[in-house]
């Protein structure tokens, strides 16, 4: 048995030792100042020590909050004439569509071919319809490049304009 102890032994100083784990409980306090490497930074001087660093925190905060608050703004304004303005496209294009059928259209009903054969309404009330959503999708498009002309002009960052 004590060969066996002695064999056990041996074996146990020829493995190698554990790295050592840290934990908080064998971590070296250090009372006082955190140890920095470099130069230590410059003592704040008095006078720059009071209220003064602290409404400039304020205004920098508020500017920030306005800046924000406006970026929100301009982007939600421009979200809503793009999205007037897909709108509107839209439209002209179905009611183009509509126009390019009823020029091939063909009527069954021989009272109403003949009747459509002169007076053509049904194909000039959309001809016209389309000229008016033309001009709507043309005031649209004014609409956002002077929305964009107020951007500049207020001075916001030009990205608030981008989707």
């Amino acid at each position: 048995m004590a060969e066996a102890a002695r064999k056990a032994r041996e074996q146990k100083k020829a493995l190698p030792k554990p790295a050592k784990v840290f934990t908080n409980d064998n971590l070296p306090s250090v009372s006082g100042a955190v140890n920095v490497v470099g130069s230590a930074p410059p003592a704040a001087a008095p006078e720059a020590v009071g209220d003064k660093p602290a409404a400039t925190e304020e205004q920098v905060a508020k500017e920030k909050e306005k800046e924000t608050k406006g970026e929100a703004a301009w982007r939600k304004r421009f979200a809503e004439a793009r999205g007037r303005l897909r709108t509107g496209e839209k439209e002209l294009d179905i009611m183009q569509r509509e126009l390019n059928l009823q020029q091939q259209q063909y009527y069954s009903d021989p009272n109403k071919a003949l009747r459509q054969q002169y007076s053509r309404s049904d194909i000039n009330n959309l001809t016209k319809a389309i000229a008016d959503k033309k001009q709507e999708v043309a005031q649209l498009k004014q609409a956002l490049s002077d929305l964009e002309d107020e951007l500049r002009r207020a001075g916001g960052d030009p990205g608030w304009a981008r989707e």
